[in-house]
């Protein structure tokens, strides 16, 4: 039987999926306390579904023994931490917290090395779920995406809302991990319903609540006010949302230029941006936090070139190819310097990549000891024309096919099977491209 669309007391449950006429604490079927309820529960139709916990819940999936543990992922003691279980966040560890923080706070923690090619391998499990549902799915990040159900009813024979619970059932049982839902009426706040009673959540915020329910919220709800932005609101006396409510669009736009739009519109819960599938990833980038602090070039090049290597594989991988080299390091005192070169044409070889950020990399191996290295491209495009023939450079084609003979070999026998001059061997710290080829 369809759901009682003109019904909003008729709920429903979400481990079983049972009609919940009245107003039942627990499911008159299987007896679950999950019951959804909403005036508007069943005229909503834009979603956010959020992995809970991803990357840690991927490894609990795969090491049962670890289901009680608290388990960090993230690098070693100079490392930060990439995300926590809710076992772990519960001591106070956090994301992008230095890691000797997090073992502070939770020493008894597994800590476990990412492992993004399994992330992403589940990542685009769930996203192929999704895509079942509607064709309207708006990657965000590997474990998070927007979903617009409009007219997908006849499709499914039931409201959105049935069908994203469903959904939520069904990562559970075939993939292992669990997600939690927002449903709303705009992309806004169906991301701000997503991250109420995490992990395993449904939450709904409807249309007619949006101006009572925003009013009483901090002004960090509201996208772009991070720490910054909201110490400047607060020296203006500004704290909740409901202040911002009362304030015209002229004035906030005057006081706070662009970002005073922003703020009245979704002050107002007024978002009219679209769920778009032609989300496009801006950069491509690998980077390493360093256990010890290096500081030259022999330490630092042999990391330089395996990152390169890293991105050139996710560039060829993806089809795509970057124009503009960014070389990013992170001092011992936690500043970042980044420093950029935009090519004449696109690449998407590790050749280039690295020989770009080695350039930019010799003008600060100035003495000055780093936490953090990393590389990337920007202005991305489609592989089509990236990499021509370098009538300057002749060694450039027999590098490029050489290259793609070493890729072939990574192919077949797998990422480590061949290594390079700059990384084989950990003794010889990498030299210079100018000595390395004078040693040849």
């Amino acid at each position: 039987m369809p759901p009682p669309v003109n019904d909003p007391t008729h709920g429903f449950c979400r481990d079983c999926l049972g009609l919940q006429p009245g107003r039942s604490m627990r499911c008159t079927s299987c007896g679950s306390p999950r019951i959804v309820r909403h005036d508007e529960l069943y005229a909503l139709d834009i979603a956010h579904i959020d992995c809970d916990a991803f990357y840690a819940a991927v490894e609990k999936r795969d090491r049962p023994e670890l289901r009680e543990r608290p388990v960090i992922i993230g690098g070693g003691k100079r490392g930060v931490v990439s995300t926590a279980c809710y076992i772990a966040r519960i001591n106070g560890v956090r994301s992008a917290m230095p890691m000797f923080k997090a073992l502070e706070a939770c020493p008894d923690a597994v800590v476990i090395k990412p492992d993004m090619e399994k992330y992403v391998k589940v990542g685009r499990e769930v996203r192929a779920m999704m895509q079942a549902l509607t064709p309207l799915v708006e990657p965000i990040s590997i474990d998070e995406a927007f979903l617009d159900l409009s007219g997908t009813q006849r499709l499914h024979g039931r409201p959105p809302a049935l069908v994203l619970a469903d959904f939520a059932r069904a990562v559970e049982r075939e993939i292992g991990i669990t997600v939690s839902v927002g449903l709303s009426y705009c992309k806004f706040l169906a991301k701000v319903a997503s991250d109420f009673r995490k992990p395993r959540g449904f939450s709904v915020i409807g249309e007619a609540e949006a101006l009572s329910f925003l009013a009483a919220q901090p002004v960090t709800m509201i996208w772009g006010v991070g720490k910054a932005f909201a110490a400047t609101l607060e020296a203006d006396g500004i704290r909740m949302i409901g202040q911002l409510q009362r304030m015209e669009r002229g004035e906030l736009m005057r006081r706070y230029g662009t970002m005073g739009d922003r703020l009245y519109r979704l002050s107002r819960g007024e978002d009219v941006r679209r769920v778009s599938p032609e989300h496009e990833a801006k950069s491509v980038s690998a980077e390493t936090t360093f256990d010890t602090d290096l500081a030259t070039l022999d330490d630092l090049v042999p990391v330089l070139r395996a990152l390169s290597e890293k991105v050139s594989a996710r560039l060829k991988k993806a089809g795509i190819a970057g124009r503009t080299v960014v070389l990013k390091l992170k001092t011992q005192d936690f500043k970042i310097r980044t420093r950029n070169r935009q090519l004449a044409d696109a690449t998407r070889l590790a050749d280039r990549i690295f020989s770009t950020g080695l350039d930019l990399l010799r003008k600060e191996a100035n003495g000055t000891k780093y936490r953090l290295l990393g590389i990337g491209v920007s202005d991305l495009s489609d592989e089509g024309k990236a990499d021509p023939p370098d009538l300057v450079d002749i060694k450039a084609r027999k590098r490029a096919l050489a290259e793609g003979a070493v890729d072939a070999l990574r192919e077949k026998f797998g990422g480590k099977a061949i290594e390079t001059g700059y990384t084989f061997g950990k003794g010889s710290r990498g030299r210079p491209p100018r000595e390395a080829e004078e040693a040849e």
